[in-house]
């Protein structure tokens, strides 16, 4: 009786998993959409939309089922679901992008903005090693967000023409973008109650849940829209896009869950899993500062290093102790 209710559980968690991942891409689609329409409406600066509104669409998934998660008690999917997309976001999103077509770069055009991300990505290590964020950690972040897109805005790195392709919003842009948001707000509940509920049957810990499920889910929109630039040969929007996010999901996503209540961090994250988003935001880094363009080989071996770290999630992470002076 109790295995024929564990398992009933199981496919009802998966169900409200697939769900909440549904209306977390639907919900950014609206958000960004409507968010651009009223922005532009308004007389805002196309530059000052892409850098701004479009970068929160496309990671207000991971904002507010992160926030949502940290406030529901759950801070290791809060962490887990940061850490997750940034991996996903480079051994996924841009290798499956590069197996497509080889994306090419300028170096010297991503500079600034791969020098912010590792930046971004020691003030997180950082935090992982403290065990906690606080909230003054968090405002510090946000204030280092605000000052890089205030440098986007100032150095016109981001095509005007690409906002202006973007899909316009509704008749009632305004009403839209509340329903655009109140679906992420929604759609991050089911998702982080089902992945917990699925996680407590299988007997997983919500920390890899965050790191695999919901990070790739939240990942999606970023997917999509790099598999998109990849078949119109436009790598400097997977570039840019990826290195954006990344640095806005520890900048905003990481430190407004902080702000809104201190961030506990698991001491599990200070083994494999830090080693991991360290060792994948050098390698990444690497390709950006010395050779500019990832190849389809190249893609295909990150994409396996990917399989093998959410195979390791489930196998062997647990098994990694930190070593922590």
């Amino acid at each position: 009786m109790h295995e024929l209710a564990t398992y009933q559980l199981t496919i009802i968690a998966l169900g409200a998993i697939a769900f909440g991942i549904w209306l977390l891409i639907k919900g950014g689609d609206w958000t960004v959409d409507n968010a651009v329409t009223v922005a532009s409406k308004s007389g805002l600066s196309k530059l000052f939309i892409a850098a701004t509104v479009i970068a929160f669409g496309t990671s207000a998934p991971e904002l507010f089922t992160s926030i949502n998660a940290n406030l529901s008690g759950f801070a290791g999917i809060s962490v887990g679901n940061v850490v997750g997309s940034n991996i996903a976001n480079i051994v996924m999103v841009v290798a499956i992008s590069a197996m497509i077509a080889p994306v090419v770069f300028s170096r010297s055009e991503v500079r600034i903005d791969t020098i912010v991300m590792l930046v971004a990505t020691a003030g997180m290590v950082a935090a992982i090693l403290a065990g906690i964020l606080p909230t003054w950690g968090g405002i510090v972040m946000v204030i280092a967000l605000v000052a890089y897109v205030f440098y986007q805005y100032k150095a016109s790195k981001l095509d005007v023409e690409e906002v202006e392709e973007h899909d316009a919003g509704g008749r009632f842009p305004g009403l839209m973008l509340v329903v655009g948001i109140a679906t992420l707000i929604i759609g991050s509940e089911i998702l982080v109650q089902g992945a917990v509920a699925g996680g407590l049957a299988l007997g997983v810990p919500e920390a890899v849940i965050g790191m695999t499920v919901i990070a790739f889910g939240t990942s999606l929109p970023e997917l999509t829209a790099c598999v998109a630039a990849a078949r119109k040969g436009q790598s400097d929007v997977i570039i840019g896009g990826i290195v954006g996010s990344n640095i806005f999901n520890i900048f905003s996503v990481m430190a407004i869950s902080a702000i809104a209540k201190p961030l506990l961090i698991e001491q599990r994250f200070a083994s494999f899993d830090m080693y991991a988003v360290v060792g994948v935001t050098l390698v990444f880094a690497v390709f950006l500062f010395f050779v500019g363009k990832i190849g389809r080989i190249a893609g295909g071996i990150m994409a396996a290093c990917y399989v093998a770290f959410i195979i390791a999630q489930y196998t062997v992470a647990d098994s990694f102790v930190a070593v922590i002076p």
